[in-house]
C-alpha cells in the first residue's frame, strides 16, 4: 500500500458512525488529505452509534450529495461502506477505507457494538483494507482532537506497510491526552475493556406513556498488559488487528471432547 511522497492510497473512502457533521469526520478528512491522492466521504446522515455491522435489508437507502465526492446516506455506517464501494465508487473503487475519528474510545468488548469498527469490518468483508480510528475522551471535557490530527498521518503511514490487509481490519485508539504527550504507537490485543453490562432505564413521557433508554454500564478496571485499554490509559496510541472469526478455542476443545 505504500507510495511515494507520504501517500499510502490513491483513493480513500471515509465514513463514521457519528454522522456527516461530526467533528471527528472533519479531523479524518484533514488526515486523509495527507495520505491519499483522492478523498471520498460517504457517511450516515445522522448519528448511528452502536449499530455495529448492521445493514438495512428492509428499507431503501437514500443518498444525498453534499459536495464533490461527499455523500450522506440515510442508513448505517455499514450501509455507507457498501453504497460507497459498490455504487458511488464502483468504477474507481477505494484502495483504503478509514472510519472515524470516533468521539470516544472503542476498546475491548465494546468493539462488537461499535458502528465505527463495524464500518471497518464491512470494508474487510468487501476486500478493501480498512481502519477504524477513535479518540478517548472524558464526557463533559473537551476532546483532544489535535492528538489524532497531529499523529494520524504518521500512524497510518506506519501501519500501511505492515502485513494485515487480507486477514484483518485495524482498530486504532488515540489517548485522552494532548498531542505532545501521546505515544508511542503500540501493537495491542482487544482485551476485555470496561463494558460491564447493558441495562434499561424506563421513564414516563408527558402523555404518561412509557419509554425506555438503553444504557451501557462501564467500570474502569485493569486489563491484560498488552490490551488496547491499558495502552490508551497509559497515554499510548493503540492499534489492534481485528477479524470476523471469534470461535472460543477453549470451549471448542471442551465441547469436542464431550462430543
Amino acid at each position: 500500500m505504500s507510495m511515494s511522497d507520504g501517500r499510502i492510497a490513491r483513493r480513500v473512502l471515509l465514513t463514521n458512525d457519528d454522522g456527516l457533521d461530526a467533528p471527528g469526520l472533519g479531523v479524518l478528512r484533514e488526515i486523509a488529505a495527507q495520505v491519499a491522492e483522492e478523498v471520498w466521504v460517504v457517511a450516515p446522515q445522522r448519528d448511528q452509534s452502536g449499530t455495529s455491522h448492521s445493514i438495512s435489508l428492509h428499507a431503501p437507502l437514500r443518498v444525498h450529495r453534499h459536495g464533490e465526492r461527499v455523500f450522506a446516506v440515510e442508513g448505517t455506517p455499514a450501509d455507507s461502506v457498501v453504497i460507497g464501494t459498490r455504487q458511488l465508487m464502483r468504477e474507481t473503487p477505494p484502495d483504503l477505507i478509514l472510519s472515524g475519528v470516533n468521539q470516544g474510545a472503542n476498546l475491548g468488548t465494546e468493539t462488537v457494538f461499535s458502528g465505527t469498527v463495524g464500518a471497518a469490518m464491512t470494508g474487510l468483508l468487501l476486500g478493501v483494507p480498512s481502519i477504524a480510528l477513535s479518540l478517548a475522551f472524558v464526557r463533559g471535557q473537551p476532546a483532544h482532537w489535535a492528538t489524532p490530527r497531529m499523529h494520524g498521518p504518521d500512524v497510518l503511514r506506519r501501519v500501511a506497510s505492515m502485513p494485515w490487509r487480507a486477514r484483518a481490519c485495524l482498530n486504532i485508539n488515540f489517548p485522552d491526552v494532548p498531542p505532545e504527550q501521546a505515544g508511542p504507537l503500540t501493537l495491542t490485543r482487544q482485551g476485555r475493556g470496561i463494558l460491564d453490562t447493558i441495562e434499561i432505564d424506563g421513564r414516563i413521557d408527558p402523555r404518561q406513556q412509557t419509554y425506555f433508554w438503553i444504557r451501557l454500564d462501564r467500570t474502569p478496571r485493569p486489563d491484560h498488559a498488552d490490551s488496547e485499554g491499558e495502552a490508551v490509559r497509559a497515554g499510548r496510541i493503540a492499534v489492534t488487528p481485528l477479524r470476523f472469526e471469534r470461535t472460543d478455542e477453549a470451549s471448542f476443545d471442551e465441547m469436542r471432547a464431550a462430543f
